[in-house]
């Protein structure tokens, strides 16, 4: 499909069920993420906090729980596939469940959202079926189901969370797919940028935990490359901070780590695409990334 034949104009219905009809599911959410947390029964809690309900089917959302809470420990909430095609931030989730979580649970309570977009998980996509970006719809009303759904059900838990981990990618498919897409869909302009090749972290401008995200950095930096910034200092757009670390306005921008209101937030950005990794490696510095926070708030006496 050429989106390019009318640059001036946003999609309307049309031009969105023209785009849904050329998505293809690509691997299966069920086999390969639900069959996973199912198997994880025995040591934690396995919640159904929605469903996704769209035209072209009906997908569970799974959040796993420690076995029981300890009022008197901190709350992590950890959160994956908010966009489905980052592929390491599902599997990373389940990884740190599956190899890391019992060793902190004396510490800490966990709620962990592995799979945000399903939909998205199974199609390749950042976007869901209606073209929203679940990572811009993290308010009020929330546009996406799969933003809301997380947000009523964390909110239906009424507690408060000290970190929000929340696990991405960026990928090559940015700038060759999903960029020139919402360019076509918001008829706007987009110039690309250049991609980070390696490990880096997206920090909250309102509240930048610097000494956190540097935690973080240099327990990744054990298992994979920390992206550097460009010839003006930057990554994607934005000033680099500290080594492998930008900020944005994460509540104002609607990102899924901004809504818990946490003491401590990060995004983790891994560039599957690079040379120098591979799938099991991306999976692994997500992991890294989650434990490098949880050692960082078991040292400072948070906990």
């Amino acid at each position: 499909m050429s989106h390019n034949s009318e640059p001036s104009k946003k999609w309307g219905t049309l031009e969105k069920q023209q785009w849904l009809s050329e998505q293809k599911i690509q691997r299966s959410y069920q086999d390969s993420v639900v069959a996973k947390i199912q198997q994880l029964n025995n040591d934690f809690d396995i919640h159904q906090y929605g469903t996704l309900e769209y035209q072209i089917g009906n997908y569970p959302l799974f959040a796993v729980h420690s076995k029981s809470r300890d009022k008197n420990k901190p709350n992590i909430m950890i959160t994956g596939g908010v966009h489905g095609y980052e592929t390491s931030g599902v599997q990373g989730a389940i990884r740190f469940l599956e190899k890391k979580a019992l060793d902190y649970t004396e510490y800490f309570n966990f709620v962990v959202a592995p799979c945000i977009s399903p939909w998205g998980y199974e199609t390749i996509n950042r976007w869901n079926p209606e073209t929203d970006d679940p990572n811009r719809s993290f308010s009020l009303p929330s546009p996406a189901q799969e933003a809301a759904n997380i947000m009523a059900y964390v909110e239906s838990l009424d507690i408060t969370f000290l970190a929000h981990l929340d696990l991405h990618e960026t990928t090559d498919t940015d700038n060759s797919v999903f960029r020139p897409a919402l360019a076509a869909r918001d008829a706007i302009t987009m110039d690309n940028w250049d991609i980070p090749d390696g490990f880096y972290l997206v920090g909250d401008t309102e509240n930048p935990v610097p000494e956190f995200q540097k935690a973080i950095i240099q327990s990744v930096e054990k298992v994979t490359h920390i992206a550097p910034g460009d010839e003006k200092g930057e990554m994607i757009g934005d000033k680099v901070e500290q080594h492998g670390v930008i900020n944005y306005q994460t509540r104002k921008l609607g990102l899924c780590a901004g809504f818990s209101g946490t003491q401590y937030s990060s995004t983790t950005e891994v560039y599957p695409d690079s040379p120098k990794v591979d799938d099991e490696n991306c999976i692994q510095a997500q992991v890294a990334a989650v434990v490098g926070a949880l050692d960082f708030l078991i040292k400072t006496d948070t906990v």
